[in-house]
């Protein structure tokens, strides 16, 4: 899984500056409302809702927006239909690219990311051209962890993966064992940087700096759009392309 760490510390470095835009506040809002919607209200039974509010709590949100987005998503409180909607492209060097979203109106959407696409290099695709490249786990990454406790802490709770990289342990497992494996590491008293579920690249591309720069910038503008709650992509960098980007 070389590379695939390595873009989630990009990743949420970004998202440490999109909260302070207000930005990441907009963004669990819509996740919440719909996890509440699709999975109910009970965060105990409900590992999406149990995770989105964990995100808001880490940002400071305050527990009254938590409430009311809650409330949105079970039709309690008046609020915009917002949908689920996946958008799946090509950019730079043939790296595969996968887009989460959520909207009020998908013909709007769907506009903006093939103009993103097509300005940095890229394409939209079909549905099904690039999802096959990708695997839903649960993901955590914990820092300066020790990787045989925490393997020891989390075997029975279904893990299937842990390694070391670049000082951190990530640990990966299946979608249906992520509230197990997180409990696992809770009673542990095992801290995370990252519990959540995403998109693992099973075939990744690595790419030269230059390729690097323009992957990056498509990413980025990719996550500027108001609509877009995250974005995979199927590439790896070595250390020196890593540090000539970052």
């Amino acid at each position: 899984m070389s590379g695939h760490s390595k873009w989630s510390t990009i990743k949420h470095k970004k998202a440490a500056q999109d909260a302070k835009r207000g930005k990441a506040f907009d963004r669990l809002n819509k996740e919440i409302m719909v996890a509440a919607r699709v999975g109910g209200a009970d965060p105990d039974s409900n590992p999406r809702l149990r995770t989105a509010i964990a995100k808001a709590r880490q940002l400071n949100m305050p527990s009254d927006n938590i409430k009311r987005a809650i409330q949105k998503g079970l039709g309690e409180l008046p609020g915009q239909q917002i949908e689920e909607v996946t958008y799946e492209g090509y950019g730079p060097a043939g790296v595969a690219v996968f887009v989460e979203a959520m909207t009020d109106n998908k013909n709007r959407t769907v506009g903006e990311i093939r103009h993103v696409f097509s300005k940095h290099g890229g394409n939209l695709a079909a549905s099904g051209s690039v999802s096959y490249l990708f695997r839903r786990r649960g993901m955590f990454v914990i820092e300066q962890g020790d990787e045989e406790a925490i393997l020891a802490a989390t075997l029975d709770a279904g893990v299937e993966d842990v390694y070391s990289e670049d000082g951190n342990v990530v640990v990966l497992c299946d979608v249906s064992s992520f509230s197990d494996v997180e409990d696992a590491l809770a009673k542990a008293n095992i801290k995370t940087t990252v519990a959540e579920l995403s998109m693992i690249p099973t075939t990744k591309v690595e790419l030269e700096e230059s390729d690097a720069r323009k992957v990056l910038r498509l990413i980025e503008a990719l996550e500027e759009n108001e609509d877009v709650q995250n974005v995979y992509a199927n590439f790896e960098m070595s250390d020196a392309v890593l540090a000539a980007v970052g």
